[in-house]
């Protein structure tokens, strides 16, 4: 029975990645892994407190940014597990675009699955370095689409037989109650932490174009400003977003929920939603969960062009619009919010998304760490 180690952000650190490795040990541990321990990535100037144990998993361990003995400490834990799946995204480890997380997988004898959660196509000279080092250093290298994949092998030096694409896990969907269009007003919903990047500005506006609909459309964004937005900005981003809301008369139609939603709470929300927008500036954002967690849910998604959406939107589950082009978005729900989607529509996206569940993922990555044992033992 593999023992994993883990190392990334997680609980209570409230991101994409935490949420991620959450649920990735947790589909692990429920189909029978050991218990797992997990390597919190942590900003020294932001530490939270002791992270607690959720279930069979034992979040015990600290990695600091910049800090020497974490590093040491971080070492010990994951060489005490079978195999380590590391997260990487550059803004998460200390050092130069993340560089020590490059240390840290030199001094680790345990076996890593690398799973990488950006992939630049035109990176600085120090990027491609940096990820071409950790590709290096890793076992096996997982990417989440087969955009990231193709983007690997064609900007960076690695080993393509070192890479696998494994999709971003989703809860196990359900198909969605009818009631949705039956409501009073057209429902609009984003929810995520909330950054300059995210568009949100341009999703504002785009309901600005669509006060002629009957029934109303209105915008529900949903999240909390992002922690290292807010420690370095503050709520800056958000207060800029109000008043737009203002200078736009849209008060009455769009809402700014300033909430860290538990999943019960966005599931509900998500529940009562016609459109999930995703108005994201990014070009090059190689995986979106709030995407897949969209899809999976059943509902409609307007989104910006970047790879992950384009890829997952092409059997039908939403329509993309282009960047920084509120009229464009606006088409994308009026099209949407006019025509609605069929049940039987939804039936069909949803079957796509059942490859996609948490127990299906875990079992590629049991697989993996299988693979890498009868190749060590070799």
């Amino acid at each position: 029975m593999t023992h994993f180690g883990f190392l990334s952000t997680y609980p209570p650190t409230r991101c994409g990645l935490a949420t991620f490795t959450e649920s990735l040990a947790g589909a692990l541990a429920a189909s029978g892994a050991r218990d797992s321990v997990i390597v919190r990535v942590l900003d020294e100037k932001h530490a939270e407190p002791d992270p607690v144990v959720v279930g069979r998993v034992a979040a015990s361990v600290e990695l600091i940014s910049g800090d020497a003995a974490s590093l040491r400490g971080a070492v010990r834990a994951l060489g005490a597990a079978d195999v380590a799946i590391v997260q990487h995204e550059y803004g998460i480890y200390g050092g130069r675009d993340g560089e020590e997380v490059v240390e840290l997988l030199q001094m680790l004898d345990t076996p890593a699955i690398v799973v990488l959660h950006t992939v630049l196509a035109t990176p600085s000279s120090h990027q491609r370095s940096v990820l071409e080092a950790v590709c290096r250093l890793a076992a096996v290298v997982v990417v989440m689409t087969e955009n990231a994949h193709d983007i690997l092998l064609r900007a960076y030096d690695v080993d393509p037989a070192t890479v696998r694409v494994i999709p971003h896990g989703v809860a196990v969907p359900h198909v969605p109650a009818a009631h949705a269009m039956d409501r009073a007003a057209r429902r609009v919903v984003t929810w995520g932490l909330i950054s300059p990047g995210k568009g949100l500005e341009w999703g504002i506006r785009a309901i600005a174009h669509l006060g002629d609909l009957t029934p109303p459309v209105e915008y529900v964004i949903a999240g909390q400003t992002h922690p290292k937005v807010l420690a370095h900005e503050g709520e800056k981003y958000r207060e800029s977003l109000v008043r737009l809301i203002a200078d736009l008369g849209l008060e009455a139609t769009v809402t700014l929920d300033d909430r860290y939603l538990d999943p019960r709470q966005l599931a509900e929300l998500v529940a009562t939603a016609d459109v999930v927008l995703l108005p994201y500036d990014s070009r090059d954002q190689a995986t979106s969960g709030v995407l897949v967690e969209a899809v999976a849910a059943g509902v409609p998604v307007v989104s910006t062009g970047f790879p992950h959406a384009v890829e997952l939107l092409g059997g039908g589950a939403g329509l993309i619009a282009r960047h920084e082009d509120p009229e464009s978005m606006a088409a994308g729900i009026r099209t949407i919010v006019a025509t609605g989607q069929t049940l039987a529509r939804r039936h069909a996206v949803l079957r796509d998304m059942h490859s996609s569940t948490w127990p299906v993922v875990a079992e590629q990555y049991r697989s993996l760490a299988r693979a890498i044992a009868t190749a060590r033992a070799a």
